[in-house]
Parts: C-alpha cells; sequence; structure tokens
C-alpha cells in the first residue's frame, strides 16, 4: 500500500540522484577548466566519461523514479519537461559520439550539453525533488531501486557498481594525470 514517504527516505532518493548529478557537473566543470589546453584523448576521455554517466542516470530516472512520481502525482509538467530535457540530451550525446575532439563544434557541443545538463538538473532540484514528501510511494523501495539499477548499469557499461564516489575520485585523477603529461 503505498504511503508518505519518510523524511529519510525521501532524502536517500535525492541523495541518490544528487550523487550523480554531482559527478556529472564535475566532469563538465573539468572539461571547461581544461578545453583550451588538454590533448585530444585526454578531452575524448572527459566527454565519454560524461556522456556515459548521463545516459546511465537518464535511465534510473526514466525506469523508476519519474514513472514512481506520475503515479503518485498524475502526470505532471516537471516531469514531462524533464523526459524531454533527457531526450534533447541524448540527441547531443549521439552527436558527440560521432564526433572527435578536433571536429568543428565538438566542444562547443559539448559546452552546450553541459549548460542544458545544469539547467535540466535545476529544474529538477527547484520542480520536482520538492514534490517528493507529498507523494504517496515507497520511497525506501524507490531508492533502493534506483541504486540497484545504477549499479547494474554501471556494470553493463564497464564502470564499477560499488565505491561509487571512490571511483569518480580515481577517474578524475586519472585525467589530471593525463593532464600533466
Amino acid at each position: 500500500m503505498p504511503k508518505h514517504p519518510s523524511p529519510h527516505a525521501t532524502s536517500e532518493i535525492m541523495r541518490t540522484l544528487d550523487e550523480d548529478h554531482d559527478k556529472i557537473l564535475a566532469l563538465f566543470d573539468e572539461f571547461e577548466r581544461i578545453r583550451h589546453h588538454a590533448d585530444d584523448e585526454t578531452l575524448q576521455t572527459l566527454v565519454e566519461t560524461a556522456c556515459t554517466e548521463l545516459i546511465i542516470h537518464a535511465q534510473v530516472e526514466e525506469e523508476f523514479f519519474y514513472p514512481a512520481l506520475m503515479e503518485a502525482l498524475g502526470s505532471t509538467d516537471p516531469i514531462e519537461e524533464a523526459l524531454v530535457e533527457h531526450n534533447v540530451a541524448r540527441q547531443l550525446i549521439g552527436e558527440l559520439e560521432s564526433m572527435q575532439p578536433g571536429d568543428h563544434c565538438y566542444s562547443a557541443r559539448f559546452h552546450v550539453l553541459g549548460q542544458y545538463v545544469r539547467h535540466h538538473i535545476d529544474e529538477e532540484r527547484r520542480r520536482i525533488f520538492p514534490q517528493l514528501p507529498g507523494a504517496e510511494l515507497d520511497a525506501g523501495a524507490l531508492a533502493a531501486d534506483l541504486r540497484h539499477r545504477r549499479d547494474a548499469l554501471r556494470g553493463e557499461f564497464g564502470l564499477p557498481d560499488s565505491g561509487y564516489e571512490e571511483e569518480f575520485g580515481q577517474r578524475k585523477g586519472q585525467l589530471n594525470s593525463l593532464l600533466r603529461h
């Protein structure tokens, strides 16, 4: 039977999604910091990592988070807009996947994707997350589903499924190491 989520369970959902948000934002920040002086291999690695993280995050939200909220709250504009934003982001990711760092508009395209993702995350935090406390759903189960699916997708993409934050720190260290050489 659906119930109003506990504050702890609601926080766990937001914390799970914000782990992804923060990681993705950090990757875009790193790109902006290095884009004019990094070699092509470093830029390509950074862009591929960010795009993979975005694909995984969007899939998890679309499979679990958005449907649970839509069922609990009914169809809402912020969720529908978020779904459209995911589709546009996927289009930009698809374009980036067919490009190389030296290609015309490669950096500009990734920059625009970053701006778009920043807007999307801001909208989620301001317009969707506040709806969680009033939603009749099993937030504890939803948080577990989000984490489980994220880990499964990370495995499918060849990314570690445990030590999520630790892995991000290591990957950032690898990128910084590439920059120094």
